[in-house]
């Protein structure tokens, strides 16, 4: 073939495939949601709509088993996801380094960013009510584009310049750290709960 795909950008994406962990995930960020007067306070000065303990908390996996028997899941997974991206990890395996929850309220949002300092970044999703909205994942050469038209609204997925990723409870994403993403806001009528994490070598 004259024309090849270069540069490829890894997302992954799989199922927790664990009704009775989801179920109690959902109670664990709930009742942290609630007892957690330090990330109640960061997320009302940081005009967060709902509550994420991105701030408060960096012991959620030791603080609260549920967490912890999530993390075990969530390693096989980034594993994974390294093997395909073909890291060189020089024997080592990549760490958790960060974990936090996320009880997004009607109409919240979260703008377009990175995550500096870690090489795998990703969300499971523990409550999604229908209309809460996509993850959406900007091509990392968006800024770089200057004169190309525009690409048309049939083009493959690998040459679209966003790409929206719809999940359901349960569902784990990943990718790249440096790869920007944005939360699209939460037009559903309920709060919609993940939890995000990131991995660093």
């Amino acid at each position: 073939m004259p024309t090849r795909s270069l540069f490829a950008t890894r997302f992954y994406e799989a199922d927790l495939a664990d009704d009775a962990l989801l179920a109690e995930l959902a109670d664990a960020c709930i009742d942290l949601a609630e007892q957690d007067i330090a990330g109640q306070d960061w997320s009302e000065a940081h005009l967060y709509r709902g509550y994420t303990s991105y701030a408060s908390l960096d012991d959620l996996p030791q603080r609260d088993p549920r967490i912890g028997d999530l993390v075990r899941h969530l390693n096989r997974h980034v594993a994974a996801f390294a093997k395909d991206c073909a890291f060189d990890l020089g024997g080592k395996r990549l760490k958790l380094d960060s974990l936090w929850v996320n009880v997004l309220e009607p109409s919240g949002t979260h703008s377009g960013h990175i995550h500096p300092h870690s090489v795998v970044s990703g969300t499971i999703y523990i409550a999604v009510p229908p209309g809460s909205g996509a993850l959406k994942l900007e091509d990392p050469r968006l800024a770089m584009l200057m004169a190309a038209p525009g690409r048309r609204d049939d083009a493959p997925e690998d040459l679209k310049p966003f790409i929206y990723a719809e999940p359901a409870p349960g569902t784990i994403f990943l990718w790249e750290s440096w790869l920007r993403h944005e939360v699209m806001p939460n037009m559903a009528a309920e709060e919609r709960i993940s939890i995000s994490f990131n991995y660093r070598w």
